[in-house]
């Protein structure tokens, strides 16, 4: 009936009306008639294919990591560190203050090695160590919650059972699963980034010290962050295949004549760029 094709371009009218240089779409790669429409009909490409991790929040603690220190920014801190090093990167919210300030916002989160001294953002920006990670994190949990429908009595006996032994037996860290059947939280590790050999590893440990947020939070089943596909820190984040999506799909159209950030240019001729900046708000 044209509903869909309607709405689209009724919404374009708006996102133009407000200023916005770029309109752009995220579906399963599989979900051919949304993507039918949007390229086929709406004048969208195909730009990016994203990879979304879930990591389930068990009931024992993540072990803290040896190799690397964590420092939790202030928003003032971490404002400067994003617009010093991930302004050029694709879909960097521009009032990344607005974001960082916001109450669903729970922190930013720096892990440097352990032998590193603290001195300070400044002196952080100026001489980075050699390698380092960064992320935030966001409180989906008082937005929505997720369910998952359909699972027979034996799976959800088996994840019953798992969080009974991890709870009883901690110290075995058994992988257990959450209780994901009926309405649960999501915290969404957005901001990431990092450079040097062991930023994977310092991605790691401060997606370790997500996940203790998350069970010390209570009601938060899972922990996700959506990558770029060939993001180089995505080994250091631990998920969980069946859980996670691998390769998502992002169109994209541009809606302004001109270009308004000259050190980026037209998003929707640039190559594919090791790391993308989701904002928290649109996931």
């Amino acid at each position: 009936m044209g509903i869909g094709l309607k709405l689209v371009r009724e919404m374009e009218e708006w996102f133009r009306d407000t200023g916005a240089e770029y309109a752009y779409m995220a579906t399963d790669k599989d979900n051919e008639a949304s993507v039918r429409l949007f390229t086929g009909r709406c004048g969208y490409s195909k730009f990016r294919t994203p990879s979304i991790l879930v990591h389930p929040v068990f009931a024992h603690r993540s072990p803290a990591a040896n190799l690397a220190t964590m420092i939790h920014l202030s928003p003032t801190d971490a404002e400067l560190l994003y617009r010093r090093r991930f302004s050029t990167v694709e879909f960097f919210p521009r009032d990344i203050d607005a974001v960082l300030h916001n109450p669903l916002s729970l922190g930013t989160f720096v892990a440097v090695p352990r032998e590193t001294i603290w001195s300070g953002i400044s002196s952080f920006l100026s001489d980075p160590p050699s390698s380092w990670a960064v992320l935030s994190v966001w409180n989906c949990k008082d937005v929505f919650r997720l369910e998952i429908r359909g699972a027979g009595r034996f799976r959800r006996g088996l994840a019953w059972a798992s969080r009974v032994v991890d709870r009883a037996m901690p110290w075995l860290r058994i992988p257990s699963v959450p209780d994901l059947f009926h309405p649960f939280g999501v915290y969404f590790l957005y901001g990431v980034g990092g450079e040097g050999n062991e930023a994977a590893e310092m991605a790691r440990a401060l997606c370790g010290h997500a996940h203790n947020m998350a069970r010390m939070a209570g009601g938060v089943g899972v922990v996700a962050a959506e990558v770029a596909s060939c993001e180089p820190l995505r080994e250091g984040i631990p998920h969980w295949r069946r859980l996670s999506c691998a390769e998502d799909l992002w169109c994209v159209k541009r809606l302004a004549e001109d270009y308004s950030d000259g050190a980026v240019g037209d998003w929707t001729k640039s190559p594919p760029g090791t790391t993308i900046f989701v904002d928290p708000r649109e996931f």
